[in-house]
């Protein structure tokens, strides 16, 4: 399957913010945004100056949110797809299924420290729903779900600390790191979201 192997910080510098894609690194003074603040390249400090055109306005915030979620382009144009045909508003429905993705629970429940990370501990077959293993990173979790490190791995030095955490949950999810098993209390809402997002212009641009 196709991956993005380049250096993650450089897309964080490409979108202007940052998109913790490396864990407790962009929470510290290594964070590569906070050291050069400029877009990657030789002449990245003078492109900053340009104006936008709206395509390249919209095409950026596609950008910003497929890399936030760690999607590539087919990844998030299925997505799209999916909302689209979805009742209400499209551009929310799309953040709504990026954030009821499995690995993006299974990160945003602290069980991994990164999106990168989360999906390989989803992808080596740890994590389980409603006491079923799911593999899958895109899987879409619904209110109700129970979502648990399956008990044969628990001992695995990936999940050694994690009893030791204080981990703050959106209020949509909750986990509890001694018995390493959480649940969907509901369906994330848009306000659930803190990052700085315009998803309309991301429709905007798929609907051309």
């Amino acid at each position: 399957m196709a991956k993005y192997t380049d250096a993650d910080c450089r897309l964080c510098r490409r979108e202007g913010c940052k998109l913790f894609l490396k864990g407790d690194r962009c929470t510290s003074s290594k964070c590569a945004l906070e050291r050069r603040p400029t877009v990657p390249g030789q002449h990245g400090a003078q492109n900053a100056r340009k104006k936008q055109s709206e395509y390249g306005l919209q095409l950026r915030e596609k950008q910003k949110i497929k890399r936030y979620y760690g999607l590539l382009e087919k990844q998030f144009r299925n997505t799209y797809e999916t909302a689209e045909r979805m009742k209400g508003n499209a551009g929310e429905n799309l953040l709504m299924l990026l954030e009821r993705r499995l690995d993006n629970v299974v990160y945003r429940m602290g069980i991994a420290s990164s999106r990168a990370l989360s999906r390989q501990i989803v992808n080596h077959g740890h994590i389980t729903v409603n006491d079923r293993v799911v593999n899958i990173p895109s899987y879409v979790v619904k209110a109700g779900d129970i979502i648990s490190i399956k008990e044969s791995h628990r001992d695995n030095a990936i999940f050694k600390d994690l009893s030791k955490l204080k981990i703050t949950t959106p209020k949509w999810m909750e986990f509890d790191v001694k018995t390493l098993v959480g649940k969907i209390n509901a369906n994330p809402q848009r306000d659930d979201i803190d990052m700085n997002f315009a998803e309309h212009l991301v429709i905007e641009l798929y609907s051309k």
